[in-house]
C-alpha cells in the first residue's frame, strides 16, 4: 500500500521544508538529482521567497546555501511562461552577484545550481529531465578547453563547467509513471503526490511521513486546501483564456473569408451559405474522427 494523499511539494517547501528539523527531505531530493551528497547548511530567505501569501499559484521559489557553500535555486512553476528560459538565466546571475562582496577577486563566485520544476510544457523536447552546464568546445580542433595544472591546484575544481551555473529542468507532467530510478521515484511523487512503499530514495521515505496531509493542523489544512483551489482556479482561468483565444481567431478567420468574396463581388447570401456549409462540414468531419 503506497503512502497516497500527500501535501505537494510546492506548498511543502512553502511550509514546511524551510525547518532546519525537516532538511532532509529537501537534502534527499537534491542528492538524487545532483547524484553526489547533498547537506543544506540553511535556506536562504530572500525578498521573493518570503511573499508566501501573495504567491497563491504561480510559482514558489527557494534559495539553499549547501555546506560546499554552493548556492541552490530551486523554483517551481504551474503556469506556462515563455519567457521562462530568461529568467532562469536572471536567476542565476542574480544569485552570483548578490553573494560575492565588493572588493572580492573573483574565484570567490559561487557554484549555483537552478534546479526547475515546471507543470507545463516548457520548450520542446521528449525527455522529462534535462541538464544543461557550460563547456568550451574548439571551433576549428573540436577540442574541450580544459583548466592548468595550476589553476587545478589554486581553485580547487578539476573542470570550466565546476565555475559556471548548471541548470536542471525537470517536465513533470511529462513523465510517464514508470519509476525506472531513484530519481524517478521523485519525479512520480511530484507528478502524483503520492510516494510508494517500494520507493527506496534518498529522503523520500522521510517525506512518505512528514508530507501527509492527515499531518497538518486544521490551520494548516485550511490553508493546503486553499492553496488546492488556487491552482485549480489558475488552470481554470489558462483554460478559459486559451478557449477564448481560439475563438477569436477563428471569428477573424471567418471576417477575413467574408471580406475577400466580397471584394470578389459575391453576393451576401452566397457568402452565408457558403460559411454555413463550411461549418457543417467541419463539424461531420470532427464527429467522423
Amino acid at each position: 500500500m503506497s503512502a497516497s494523499n500527500l501535501i505537494r511539494f510546492d506548498w511543502a517547501i512553502k511550509r514546511l521544508l524551510r525547518n532546519k528539523a525537516n532538511f532532509s527531505v529537501l537534502e534527499g531530493f537534491l542528492s538524487e538529482l545532483l547524484r553526489e551528497r547533498i547537506t543544506i547548511e540553511n535556506i536562504i530567505e530572500s525578498e521573493s521567497n518570503q511573499k508566501i501569501e501573495n504567491d497563491k499559484f504561480n510559482r514558489v521559489d527557494v534559495l539553499v546555501k549547501n555546506s560546499k557553500g554552493e548556492l541552490v535555486i530551486i523554483e517551481i512553476q504551474n503556469q506556462n511562461e515563455y519567457d521562462y528560459f530568461h529568467r532562469m538565466a536572471y536567476g542565476a546571475s542574480k544569485a552570483i552577484t548578490e553573494y560575492i562582496s565588493v572588493g572580492e577577486p573573483y574565484r570567490n563566485v559561487k557554484k549555483v545550481y537552478s534546479i526547475n520544476i515546471v507543470y507545463f510544457d516548457l520548450g520542446q523536447g521528449l525527455d522529462y529531465v534535462y541538464h544543461g552546464k557550460t563547456d568550451f568546445k574548439g571551433i576549428h580542433k573540436i577540442d574541450k578547453l580544459e583548466l592548468s595544472d595550476k589553476q587545478k591546484e589554486v581553485l580547487g575544481k578539476t573542470d570550466p563547467s565546476q565555475i559556471f551555473p548548471e541548470y536542471f529542468v525537470i517536465k513533470v507532467n511529462q513523465f510517464d509513471d514508470v519509476a525506472k530510478d531513484t530519481l524517478d521515484e521523485w519525479i512520480y511523487y511530484l507528478k502524483n503526490n503520492e510516494i510508494k512503499d517500494d520507493f527506496k530514495a534518498q529522503g523520500i521515505s522521510i517525506a512518505r511521513e512528514l508530507l501527509r496531509v492527515d499531518n497538518l493542523s486544521d490551520d494548516e489544512r485550511i490553508a493546503y486546501q486553499k492553496h488546492i483551489e488556487d491552482l485549480r482556479y489558475g488552470a481554470s482561468m489558462a483554460w478559459t483564456m486559451k478557449i477564448d483565444e481560439e475563438d477569436r481567431v477563428k471569428k477573424e478567420e471567418k471576417l477575413s473569408i467574408v471580406k475577400n468574396f466580397k471584394n470578389l463581388g459575391v453576393d451576401i447570401d452566397i457568402i452565408i451559405k457558403a460559411q454555413d456549409c463550411r461549418e457543417t462540414i467541419s463539424i461531420k468531419y470532427k464527429n467522423l474522427r
